[in-house]
């Protein structure tokens, strides 16, 4: 026989061999599933873990526990297959076992404990890369930050809310401090607490001549006589809080030390702070108070704020260029930088926006012409005295015209000691009301006796803006203009808004309600109808029986718009009531409007209105009689 003939027997053996190893494989899991379990568990004992036993982890815990269980449940299944149906409940109490240790898992409480250490020791390491930081050792802070942001990336919160936000917000620690560590790193220290160096160079001489010979020279005395009025309370604040007392003089560029010195972008008060950087910083604003005002208050927040800025800057300068336009702005130049080295802030001052360059230059004009009055002719000049008050608790909401009133003083003086009132108004709860020194005691025996008073209502409207509508359109609709609705809106331009939002209108005086019963009419004197939703001069002259020109002409309207709350003069005209005599009555009932009645009814639905008093517009109700024919 040829060796080619016996090719292809042998082709066949091996392919019948390994068909039967495939199918033992197939229908006897458990054999290799045991060997492979075998086998795992022979490699642990050849590799143990770098870690004690006591260092395992709950979560190996768990899974060695869910694969026993899943091995148990599917052995259950298998013998379920082969047997009779006790068998079958074998295998669904193995199936509840397995659901017990998968719930036993996400509530494990020494896995909670575990995730709880670990966010621990990542604060731990947080609060030591801030001493290493306040030390100098940079790098030693960049590696305990480092360690820190492992630890949280390895805790796994599952889905736990509690463990979910500290793990946020260690993260944002973390985040904050590196790159804190990192603007340090490229700044000089010029400086401590107690010390800020005033450079005299072309930026500062520029805004010396300004001060003192230029445009701003009247600016700078006026500034300079309010500055008595509160300098004495701030530097002593600056001194309890280690600050150099130079700083006492920002207020002077800021706000001209003008308590109610509002700015373009909204910053108000002697520090000028805007909203949110007055939340952060514990200054309160709501419906009667606004602590931006408050010259004590918005103090203590500009020393705190001042005290952030100097942990992240190090340098007073920049500092200062910080407080103008923010730390984040700053921070964005520093770090966009092409070289690797800040010698000082003049380094960084080509690259601020120009307000903020400014800002700087300005400060130190100031603190030297301060130093050198006589030599710029402002040593004959003469501050304002420092205001003096003593304070008294009250619970009443009432007016400061009022008070002033009870206690025989001038209203202004209680205006200007207690200037964070927005409406003049007291809030009705625990307000440390400021009055000139011996007036408590008056004030408190007759408090009962003020009438108490209420803040304006709010003087706009709102709008939703429909598809098509300009500010134009809108402002005339309201009779207001195009730049008091930006301005209330802080809208930068004029043809672009955006249809289904929200926008206030802006309205002269007080909103009035309108009545939610219509007024009567009174043949021969005249009435005033308030305009709501779905009016129109048709509407309005059928339902008083006039006409649309008689109300334009009485009411001065050079159009047809009318707005929701407008108040018109009508002269209701004498209609007499149809004859109704003979006629069927229907009762309305739910759904049914007057053209479905009249539909219904084979009626023109004019008939129908006018056979009723009716109009385009009018509202019926379940149970009214309407008359038919």
């Amino acid at each position: 026989m040829k060796r080619r003939d016996l090719l292809y027997p042998v082709l066949l053996v091996f392919l019948i061999s390994g068909c039967t190893l495939i199918k033992t494989d197939l229908t006897d899991p458990l054999n290799s599933t045991s060997t492979q379990s075998t086998r795992v568990r022979s490699s642990e004992k050849n590799y143990p873990n770098e870690h004690s036993a006591e260092n395992t982890t709950a979560a190996d815990i768990d899974m060695n526990s869910s694969a026993a269980a899943q091995t148990d449940m599917d052995a259950a299944l298998r013998d379920g297959q082969n047997g009779d149906g006790s068998e079958m409940v074998a295998a669904q109490q193995h199936t509840e076992n397995f659901e017990k240790n998968i719930l036993g898992m996400e509530n494990d409480p020494f896995r909670e404990q575990k995730i709880q250490t670990d966010l621990d020791e990542a604060l731990e390491l947080c609060q030591v890369s801030q001493d290493f930081w306040q030390k100098g050792e940079l790098e030693n802070a960049l590696e305990a930050l480092d360690r820190a942001y492992a630890l949280i990336l390895s805790v796994d919160t599952n889905d736990q809310p509690k463990l979910i936000q500290q793990k946020e917000d260690l993260r944002f620690t973390i985040s904050k401090r590196i790159l804190e560590i990192y603007a340090s790193r490229n700044i000089v220290i010029n400086g401590s607490h107690n010390a800020i160096p005033v450079v005299i160079n072309q930026h500062v001489q520029a805004e010396i001549k300004r001060f003192t010979t230029g445009s701003e020279r009247q600016f700078f005395i006026a500034a300079y006589r309010r500055s008595g009025r509160y300098r004495a309370r701030i530097v002593s604040a600056l001194e309890k809080a280690g600050l150099p007392k130079e700083l006492s003089w920002l207020p002077l560029i800021e706000s001209g030390y003008k308590v109610k010195a509002l700015s373009r972008s909204r910053a108000l008060g002697l520090w000028q702070f805007i909203p949110s950087t007055g939340y952060k910083f514990s200054l309160n604003r709501d419906k009667f108070i606004d602590e931006r005002m408050d010259p004590e208050k918005s103090t203590q927040a500009a020393i705190e704020y001042l005290k952030e800025l100097h942990q992240i800057f190090g340098d007073w300068s920049t500092v200062l260029a910080a407080y103008n336009c923010g730390e984040g702005r700053v921070l964005k130049v520093i770090r966009n930088q092409n070289i690797n080295y800040l010698d000082n802030f003049w380094d960084l001052y080509e690259r601020l926006p120009r307000e903020t360059a400014r800002y700087v230059p300005r400060f130190l004009a100031t603190v030297h012409i301060i130093n050198n009055l006589e030599q710029y002719g402002f040593d004959e000049i003469s501050v304002d005295p420092p205001l003096q008050y003593e304070s008294v608790t009250l619970n009443r909401q009432i007016h400061l015209r009022s008070v002033a009133r009870a206690i025989g003083i001038d209203e202004k003086i209680l205006e200007e000691l207690n200037p964070e009132l927005r409406y003049r108004i007291l809030p009705a709860e625990n307000y440390q009301l400021k009055i000139p020194p011996g007036s408590a005691d008056v004030l408190l025996a007759k408090v009962d006796q003020i009438p108490v008073s209420h803040p304006p209502q709010r003087a706009f409207v709102y709008h939703r803006v429909r598809h098509g509508e300009t500010l134009s359109v809108i402002a005339r609709r309201y009779r207001t203009s195009v730049k008091r609705i930006m301005r209330a809106n802080n809208l930068r331009r004029s043809n672009f808004i955006v249809a289904g939002k929200l926008i206030k209108i802006p309205r002269r005086g007080y909103i009035y309600t309108a009545p939610s019963i219509p007024p009567k009419k009174k043949n021969g004197r005249p009435i005033t109808h308030i305009v709501r939703k779905g009016d129109s001069l048709y509407i309005i002259a059928k339902q008083y029986g006039t006409t649309t020109s008689k109300i334009q002409q009485l009411n001065n309207l050079s159009s047809s718009t009318l707005y929701k709350g407008q108040v018109l003069t009508i002269f209701p005209g004498k209609s007499t009531p149809p004859p109704v005599n003979g006629l069927s009555t229907y009762e309305v009932k739910p759904g049914d409007s007057p053209f479905l009645i009249a539909k219904r009814h084979k009626m023109a639905l004019q008939r129908l209105l006018y056979l009723n008093q009716l109009y385009p517009g009018s509202k019926i109700y379940p149970g009214q009689k309407l008359f038919i024919e």
